[in-house]
């Protein structure tokens, strides 16, 4: 699969975590109501909302991944909090309609990191305490674009390091999701995490802290042998622009 540049379909259902799972049994939660419409569907079959279990993921990863509390998505899924999830399964990754008790949301890496998942709203502004940095230097392949791309493409050279835009803890370090190859999760406080996607060779693993700067892998191609990274930031799990945020 092309990287976002070329099909950014494919990306409005990461937050970063979605894979299209065909082969796989989906457990679908039910709907609210009968009367209710049809959802949207994202790219991947997947309602907009929720998310397809993949081989190794936990609640608590997946709740970090979207922006919200393990709480929360075990109660919306009508689960115990201490649940395992299996791979197939389809989780609400976004609040039910009326949900008053669901973790702060602004008005907007939220999926994927949209609201979680679906078509991305107006992009809130990340905290102003944190500081991020270039994950990499080169031209800019692939623009953010609400709706449509939940983030931008750096190019460079194959094999150069990507490097944590800031501190913080990985909270993915995997290949389990098609659509952004080998990718990595940054927690960076309650609030905002970073994705780093289509990478090559990853340099960290799931929860190791990390400093601003530090390389976390290596600069991946897309299918059509183009280097770069898909870069990603999320604010209380919605998509922001990382050019705004970016010293320029």
């Amino acid at each position: 699969m092309n990287r976002q540049r070329r099909n950014p379909g494919a990306y409005v259902a990461l937050a970063a975590l979605t894979l299209a799972c065909s082969a796989c049994s989906t457990l679908m939660p039910p709907w609210e109501s009968n009367t209710t419409p049809a959802p949207t569907m994202t790219s991947n079959g997947v309602p907009a909302g929720y998310y397809r279990v993949n081989p190794g993921d936990t609640l608590s990863r997946i709740a970090s991944a979207y922006g919200q509390r393990p709480q929360d998505l075990a109660s919306w899924n009508q689960m115990p909090p201490n649940a395992q999830v299996l791979p197939g399964q389809v989780l609400r990754v976004a609040p039910p309609p009326g949900y008053a008790n669901a973790a702060p949301q602004p008005p907007a890496y939220t999926s994927a990191v949209p609201a979680a998942a679906g078509v991305a709203a107006p992009a809130p502004a990340a905290p102003a305490a944190l500081a991020l940095a270039w994950p990499v230097r080169g031209p800019i392949l692939q623009r953010f674009s609400p709706g449509k791309s939940n983030g931008i493409v750096i190019g460079g050279t194959q094999g150069e390091q990507i490097r944590a835009a800031a501190a913080g803890r990985v909270v993915y370090a995997g290949s389990g999701i098609e659509a952004y190859g080998p990718l990595v999760i940054i927690k960076h406080n309650d609030q905002t995490v970073t994705a780093y996607g289509h990478n090559g060779r990853l340099l960290v693993k799931e929860d190791d802290a990390v400093s601003q700067g530090q390389p976390i892998a290596e600069m991946g191609v897309d299918n059509d042998g183009i280097p770069g990274v898909v870069f990603e930031v999320r604010s209380d799990g919605k998509p922001v622009d990382p050019l705004q945020l970016l010293p320029r």
